[in-house]
């Protein structure tokens, strides 16, 4: 008898911004999670200025970054899938997810990337994905949302 194959991964961190690919993230991690039986854990961050201290009460913007993590679970329960969210506040996104993949000990972050494009159509990959793909102690899976009608 063949032996199995080992899973893809054990932990991963997805990472969530709010925007229109999280939903597609979450999926593609449910479905690799569930075939490995892998843990899944969803992280948001809301990120604070210079002016801020770290334990600022940002009610207003935890309203909305607990709708994110809402969405996720949602996603999830519908996939009969399970996922634990967790909302951190941090000066910088990057950092702060991947500060978070490192005390998981996961084996792959996931992040998503918008498809935007910057004033004169030049393809904008922000700062939070460059950071990962250089710092990560793990796999990184970046997936990028199609182009927009407007993008073609």
């Amino acid at each position: 008898m063949p032996e199995a194959s080992a899973p893809l991964f054990r932990r991963a961190v997805i990472a969530l911004s709010g925007g229109t690919v999280d939903d597609a993230v979450v999926r593609l991690a449910l479905e690799f999670a569930r075939h490995a039986h892998s843990e899944l854990v969803a992280v948001h961050v809301v990120e604070l200025d210079w002016t801020q201290p770290l334990d600022a009460d940002v009610a207003e913007r935890s309203e909305e970054a607990q709708r994110v993590l809402d969405a996720a679970e949602a996603i999830a329960e519908t996939l009969h899938g399970k996922l634990e969210s967790v909302l951190v506040q941090a000066r910088d996104v990057g950092a702060a997810i991947v500060d978070e993949a490192a005390a998981r000990e996961a084996d792959l972050l996931i992040l998503g990337l918008p498809y935007r494009t910057r004033f004169g159509g030049e393809f904008a990959i922000g700062r939070a994905v460059p950071y990962a793909l250089k710092n990560a102690p793990c796999a990184v899976w970046v997936v990028r949302e199609k182009m927009g009608e407007e993008s073609q």
